[in-house]
C-alpha cells in the first residue's frame, strides 16, 4: 500500500477507537453512581464532601472516563493488531499477538493488584495515621484522583515483563546480563514505587516497589526461557520457507 493509503488507514482506525471510548465513557456514564460506590467501598465509613458546585459532575465525567477506556481496551488493541500485523513477518507476528494480549492480562492484573493490595493498605495507612488528631474528611475529587491514578499506575507498572520479553526475543537484551543488574533493579523499583505512588506513604510505596521487582525477576524468566526456545529450535531451512509461504 502507498503510504497515503497507510495513514489514511491509520487515521480510520484511531477514529474507531476514540468513538468506541467516548461509548463507552457515555454508557459508564449512564451508570456513574455505582461505579463511584463501588471506589469509595475501600474507604469504609470514612466520609466525603462536595467542596465546589459542580465537583461531583466533573468527577463522574472523568470517572466515567476511566472506566470506558478500559471497558474499550480490547477493540482498541484489535484496531492497532489489525494496522500493524499485515505488515510484519511471520516470525514478528509470533511475538506480537502474544505480547499484546499478555499486556492486556497484566493491565488489568495491575488494577485487580492495586485494588486489593495497595488502596487499601495506603487508605489504612493514611487514615490511621492522623486519626488522634484530625477527623478525616475529604474531598470525593481528591480521594478519586488518588484511587484512579493509583490503578492506572499499577496497571502501567505490570507492563515490565512484557517490555522484557519483547526485548529479549528481538536479542537486544540477555537474562543473565539483566540477573547481574539485580541490585540496580531493587533501587529502580524503589524510586519507580515513590514517583508513581500519588499518596508518597512508605506502605504503598514498599508494596508497589516489591510487586515491580517481582515482575523484574518474571520478566528475567520469561526471557531465560525464549533464549532456551530459540537455542533448540533449527533454522529454517530456504526450502521449507517456499512450502510455507
Amino acid at each position: 500500500m502507498p503510504l497515503i493509503d497507510h495513514l489514511e488507514e491509520l487515521r480510520e482506525r484511531v477514529l474507531r477507537s476514540l468513538i468506541a471510548v467516548v461509548i463507552a465513557a457515555v454508557i459508564c456514564l449512564l451508570f456513574v453512581r455505582p461505579l463511584v460506590r463501588l471506589l469509595e467501598a475501600p474507604a469504609g465509613s470514612l466520609r466525603f464532601l462536595q467542596l465546589a458546585p459542580g465537583e461531583f459532575l466533573f468527577v463522574s465525567i472523568k470517572v466515567a472516563g476511566y472506566a470506558g477506556l478500559i471497558a474499550a481496551l480490547p477493540f482498541v488493541l484489535f484496531q492497532g493488531l489489525a494496522f500493524i500485523l499485515p505488515g510484519l513477518t511471520k516470525r514478528e507476528k509470533r511475538l506480537v499477538a502474544p505480547a499484546v494480549a499478555g499486556s492486556a492480562i497484566l493491565f488489568l492484573g495491575g488494577i485487580a493488584f492495586a485494588w486489593w493490595a495497595l488502596v487499601p493498605a495506603a487508605l489504612n495507612f493514611l487514615v490511621n495515621y492522623g486519626a488522634d488528631v484530625v477527623e478525616p474528611i475529604w474531598s470525593i475529587e481528591k480521594y478519586l484522583d488518588f484511587v484512579l491514578l493509583l490503578l492506572l499506575a499499577t496497571g502501567l507498572a505490570f507492563q515490565l515483563p512484557v517490555l522484557q520479553l519483547i526485548l529479549g526475543f528481538l536479542g537486544l537484551i540477555k537474562w543473565k546480563k539483566m540477573l547481574a543488574g539485580w541490585r540496580w533493579v531493587v533501587i529502580s523499583s524503589a524510586l519507580a514505587g515513590a514517583i508513581l505512588t500519588p499518596s508518597t506513604d512508605p506502605i504503598t510505596m514498599s508494596i508497589l516497589a516489591s510487586a515491580i521487582s517481582v515482575l523484574f525477576f518474571i520478566g528475567v524468566l520469561l526471557v531465560a526461557i525464549t533464549e532456551n526456545i530459540k537455542r533448540e529450535t533449527p533454522p529454517a531451512s530456504a526450502s521449507q520457507d517456499i512450502k510455507e509461504d
